[in-house]
């Protein structure tokens, strides 16, 4: 039933801030579209902390950030001129496509002090949508599809599960779900799609036998039918249909690798806008950034 465990790998931000990075792993790149996953937190952030730990102006392309919180607050400011704080059970959806630039704030923290936890996702688009018109989406709590039955509280946040569908635009076939489990209740893992994974952010689950605590992604087989809680858990349920090889470089995603160096040299010539009010500062190109494959190495 479990094909693969993945742990996450602790990886820094910048500014004292880590995430427990989960893909791309080097047996496992991708599961469906999915291509990142980062575990952010949970980390306490005392007020008055320093603008060092915000995630500076950074580009993308050729995906969508999924930026889902189970507690605290994030801003949100992209070259399109949104600016939104995203809250707990709320879902940032931005779309990089032909190139965008956004940085993340932590403005509550920096105020008050904050407890904040959560994931950001990359879902990888298409090849015929790789160059599509950037775009960008907020859902609120009210938004998501959401449901309660014997110690689960669900939440749809993507795609079609649970005889649901959700409200975000999606590319490509795939399912994302936030499961708030109860110590012995169980959820039916959603089938239908040819790869699927579960993460464990917090507590503690059984599946097909095997047990799996915070910070593990178990990478299903097409038999894994269900999740048991042994303990208050958090999970996320992911899958979908592969969209094809695809190539990374630093924050940047995309069939052809041409594509991604061009992108490159865009960023280090200044030639893709900064959000607004953040002209000042931006996120170099690290100096030993290098094209990996999402296939399997």
């Amino acid at each position: 039933m479990i094909e693969m465990v993945i742990e996450q790998r602790r990886r820094s931000l910048g500014g004292g801030l880590d995430v427990g990075r989960v893909l791309p792993f080097a047996k496992r790149r991708m599961v469906g579209p999915f291509i990142f996953f980062d575990h952010i937190g949970p980390i306490d952030i005392g007020p008055g902390v320093g603008r060092e730990v915000d995630v500076r102006p950074h580009p993308h392309i050729g995906l969508s950030t999924v930026t889902y919180l189970y507690s605290g607050e994030m801003m949100h400011r992209d070259s399109l001129g949104y600016e939104q704080v995203v809250r707990p059970q709320e879902v940032n959806w931005m779309t990089a496509g032909s190139g965008i630039t956004h940085s993340e704030r932590l403005e509550k923290a920096r105020a008050v002090g904050d407890h904040l936890h959560g994931i950001q996702a990359w879902v990888a688009l298409p090849t015929q949508d790789e160059e599509t018109a950037p775009a960008f989406a907020h859902y609120e709590g009210g938004d998501l599809p959401a449901w309660r039955d014997q110690g689960v509280r669900g939440h749809l946040i993507a795609g079609d599960a649970y005889g649901l569908t959700a409200t975000a635009r999606t590319h490509s076939p795939l399912f994302y779900v936030h499961l708030d489990l109860e110590p012995g209740a169980s959820a039916e893992i959603p089938s239908g799609h040819s790869e699927r994974a579960v993460y464990v952010a917090s507590g503690q689950v059984e599946l097909g036998g095997q047990r799996l605590v915070a910070g593990q992604m178990a990478v299903l087989s097409h038999q894994a039918s269900s999740v048991h809680a042994t303990s208050p858990s958090n999970v996320m349920v992911l899958g979908g249909e592969p969209v094809g090889e695809r190539f990374l470089y630093w924050n940047f995603v995309s069939s052809s690798r041409d594509r991604l160096r061009q992108a490159a040299e865009d960023w280090k010539a200044g030639r893709m806008k900064l959000p607004d009010g953040d002209a000042l500062e931006f996120t170099p190109l690290p100096d030993d950034a290098r094209i990996t494959p999402s296939a399997t190495s």
